[in-house]
């Protein structure tokens, strides 16, 4: 009976993490491969664990209040944690589980000194590492000691630092278990951390040795700088060594003590390169059985490496998968289309089956490979100038990619492939080139929009009628038109046309009049932006409902999404309903993150729209719309009139005007046409997504799941076999959510090589003052303001003369750009969204700050020059 309670270290594997917890786990994987020297040990389980905890029912009370109190209210969880402790630490070790730690420890040698360390069942995981969350003991001698100190770890479950990370991972305290892992202690003369991947860059080629002397406790406690050695191919290609000053030893009696590294040593490197080398291929070998790059905690002592543990490294970006050996440039998808947070699997697939150009995964985001436009000069050359006049980041990044000669091999000249519209704005809107000359004639607008209307119509009529394996036969039909419309070549030059106009002005009025960024006062309240005049259409909504003081009383205690049912009920509701509605029949196929098709739509959640509607019903005045279009059309047409005459008085002054003239022309006709393809595809994408949902209720109707939105969690092919079969491995679900969740915790680059590396870019200027936060000017002029940092739309409150700072801003976030002065954003380029709308209502406008929404606080005064790409904070 009494041997469930200790298992033998070797004993042990992953198959047991249950019985052992993630580092028990780990170490009795270790001590199985080949060459890898484990201290010898054994595991306290789960089970003892289970019996202390049957002992101690006054812990159920302060439990309950721990899983209900905010992970942020420090006090509170520091007092039910430490509540917890006690008890735990004060409940004697019943004589049972004594006894088998003792038997355990007699095979060790009873007098041995050991490290009793802290083994959680959520701890190590491939998602989360939980490093240092729990309690290690070092150079403990004696029964009495180490089953005092084998109390403490099950205690150490609930430090205030444990507690708060497993809220802020969604884990149940209750469900997470504690066993603890007693070892030999090794007496080094150095050790460390080896990390099998660069921690910084995520370079997975590149491996990083710290190093100090004594135990490895200085280290990890941050009492000393180590020495850090980067390895690669079997080679030390950096070393730093520090003044190492202190470190760790360990008493002769037990315990550990701090003391200072005589004179001589302390710049003495910890370990040689040889060692070092020695060191990376045991990690190596480790990191080829756990299938993942490794953090690696190791010991030099006289008689070699001995490893006393290896933790997944989960803040590495992972890799798409390519199947071969070949070096790859990735581009972020979601840095063009402006929604860099994770995707769910079916959001993720559905995207790649209706994009122009074949697409990657990795880490719940999308990237496109430009490997082969990289290495061909003449591509090249065209996809760095596009990738600059768009995001500078991405080009800078590409740039020092290819300064590394051996990275991308040169290539013949190809043609480039034909470029993506507003599927990959992420890889370049342009390919370079003059388009064959465009009439600038609305007409031609006019006609896409119709076109792409009666192609959506069809769309809508045919797939109502369609359920069951026969939508899954249907849907692949309806994505070729998808992509018909999408990559439609007339569509693309008039996209084009209006890109190029822009730029052409921007650069022509720069060297003729000294003028920077002319184009963005041009292109006021330019006609036609669907995506513009779904801000003002918001206006008139809070126009409708303004006069009706009962109406915005309840919409200030909103909660549920089904309110529009309610509003008939009061004076001029039905009247306010009406005009929701219509403003839904329109727009309610958009929301924030859009390319997802699994995010609510507003249709599905208007009550996101709600502090927007009262936003406006406070800060503007009855028929604020109008004028404010009116107002913007007005300003365009003083400059143009301003342009042309300053330009009339130069030499050659009216070939410069003439052609100035029909390129304006050609920017009024045809920039607002750059946000209709997205339009288009998101009101596809909401048409599949109701169809797709009405199968999964079918599905839940059936019990093949337990809810509609678990379609969320698998591929489109997935689903069509779900549908097929009325078969789901519902761990398959649980696996994807959570992986789903640790994705939110990564940040995505905007370039990843196959290495691993996350490439980023710089900002190659000098013309900001100190201090001053550096981006990219998309809209021009000069605002300061009250900073509103925004990361939910849902939470905005915004003032008028407020400046929105947000970490990126797509199409559905146009309602608030009404009521701000000016707008700062840490993802974005010259002609994504945000930049087009915020250049169309005139606001100064700073995108790809790195880290805006953590370097500035929500309240501070700010000021955003617009024209010249900075951010100052103001006292």
């Amino acid at each position: 009976m009494s041997e469930r309670y200790v298992l033998d270290l070797r004993e042990a594997d992953e198959t047991l993490t249950a019985v052992v917890g993630g580092k028990g786990a780990h170490l009795g994987a270790l001590s199985r491969i080949d060459g890898i020297r484990v201290p010898d040990g054994f595991c306290v389980t789960t089970d003892a664990f289970r019996r202390i905890i049957a002992e101690a029912p006054s812990i159920d009370g302060p439990l309950d209040r721990l899983a209900r109190v905010d992970p942020d209210d420090r006090e509170a969880v520091r007092t039910l944690s430490a509540e917890i402790r006690r008890t735990i630490e004060g409940i004697a070790v019943p004589d049972d589980v004594a006894a088998a730690i003792t038997r355990a420890l007699a095979r060790l040698g009873e007098q041995a000194a050991c490290a009793v360390r802290s083994s959680a069942t959520a701890e190590d995981l491939p998602t989360a590492s939980f490093a240092g969350q729990q309690d290690t003991y070092l150079n403990v001698v004696g029964p009495a000691a180490v089953l005092r100190h084998v109390s403490r770890c099950w205690a150490s479950l609930f430090t205030e630092r444990a507690v708060t990370y497993r809220r802020r991972n969604g884990i149940d305290h209750r469900t997470v278990r504690m066993a603890v892992v007693v070892q030999r202690m090794v007496f080094p003369r150095s050790a460390g951390i080896l990390f099998t991947a660069d921690p910084v860059t995520g370079n997975r080629k590149v491996a990083t040795v710290d190093a100090g002397f004594g135990l490895g406790e200085a280290l990890v406690s941050g009492l000393v700088n180590p020495d850090v050695l980067k390895v690669r191919d079997d080679e030390v290609v950096a070393r730093t060594i520090a003044a190492k000053r202190r470190a760790v030893h360990a008493l002769p009696g037990g315990g550990t003590r701090e003391a200072a590294v005589d004179a001589r040593q302390r710049e003495q490197p910890a370990l040689t390169d040889a060692e070092a080398v020695r060191l990376v291929r045991l990690g190596r070998r480790i990191e080829a059985h756990f299938g993942r790059p490794q953090d690696i905690e190791w010991c030099l002592a006289d008689d070699g490496f001995h490893i006393v543990q290896s933790r997944p490294i989960t803040t590495l970006f992972p890799v798409p998968e390519t199947g071969d050996q070949e070096n790859h440039v990735y581009v972020s998808v979601g840095h063009g289309q402006m929604m860099t947070d994770p995707m769910r699997p079916l959001g993720l697939s559905m995207w790649r089956l209706t994009a122009m150009v074949p697409m990657h995964e990795a880490g719940g985001r999308l990237f496109v490979d430009v490997t082969r436009r990289l290495a061909s000069p003449a591509s090249r050359a065209a996809l760095l100038d596009v990738m600059g006049r768009g995001d500078p980041l991405v080009r800078d990044a590409l740039e020092t990619v290819l300064d590394r000669d051996d990275f991308v091999a040169s290539l013949p000249d190809a043609a480039p492939g034909r470029p993506p519209a507003g599927g990959a704005s992420a890889v370049g809107a342009s390919a370079g080139g003059a388009p064959a000359p465009l009439e600038n004639d609305p007409a031609i607008v006019t006609e896409l929009i119709r076109r792409s209307r009666a192609s959506l119509a069809t769309l809508e009529r045919d797939i109502r009628t369609k359920t069951g394996p026969a939508l899954f036969d249907y849907l692949p039909e309806a994505f070729e038109e998808h992509k018909r419309v999408l990559g439609d070549p007339l569509s693309m030059r008039v996209i084009t046309a209006g890109m190029e106009a822009t730029w052409w002005l921007n650069d022509k009025l720069e060297e003729w009049l000294g003028e920077k960024s002319a184009a963005d006062t041009l292109t006021l309240s330019a006609p036609g932006n669907v995506t513009s005049e779904m801000g003002l259409a918001l206006l008139d909504v809070a126009d409708v409902i303004r006069p009706w003081p009962e109406v915005v009383a309840f919409l200030k205690g909103v909660e549920d999404d089904d309110f529009l049912d309610e509003l008939p009920k009061l004076p001029g509701g039905t009247e306010a309903r009406d005009a929701i509605a219509a403003y839904l029949d329109r727009y309610g196929m958009r929301c924030v993150g859009e390319i997802d098709i699994t995010r609510p739509r507003w249709r599905e959640r208007p009550t996101t729209l709600v502090p927007v509607i009262l936003d406006s019903v406070r800060n503007f005045e009855p028929g604020a719309a109008g004028r404010r279009f009116e107002q913007g059309r007005r300003k365009a047409e003083e400059k143009e009139r301003d342009v042309l005459s300053r330009l009339r008085a130069l030499p050659d002054g009216d070939r410069k005007a003439d052609e100035t003239k029909r390129m304006i022309d050609r920017v009024r006709t045809f920039i607002g046409y750059r946000e209709y393809p997205k339009y288009d595809i998101v009101s596809r994408y909401f048409a599949y997504k109701q169809a797709l949902l009405e199968e999964a209720g079918r599905l839940v109707r059936a019990g093949v799941l337990a809810e509609k939105e678990d379609i969320f969690y698998l591929t489109f092919r997935e689903l069509h076999d779900v549908v097929r079969t009325h078969r789901l491995d519902g761990r398959l679900v649980r696996r994807r959510k959570d992986a789903f969740r640790s994705y939110h915790a990564l940040t995505p680059p905007r370039v990843l090589t196959s290495d691993g590396e996350a490439v980023t870019g710089a900002y190659r200027r000098d013309d900001a003052p100190p201090g001053a936060l550096i981006g990219l000017p998309v809209s021009a002029g000069t605002v300061e303001g009250r900073a509103r940092v925004i990361l939910d739309m849902a939470d905005a409150d915004l003032e008028a003369g407020d400046i929105l700072v947000t970490a990126f801003t797509d199409p559905s976030w146009s309602p608030l750009f009404v009521g701000i002065a000016g707008l700062v954003t840490e993802v974005g380029g010259l002609m994504t969204h945000g930049a087009v709308v915020a250049r169309e209502y005139g606001l100064p406008a700073v995108v790809g700050v790195e880290r805006a929404t953590r370097l500035i606080r929500d309240g501070q005064r700010i000021r955003v020059h617009g024209t010249d790409g900075y951010v100052e904070i103001l006292p």
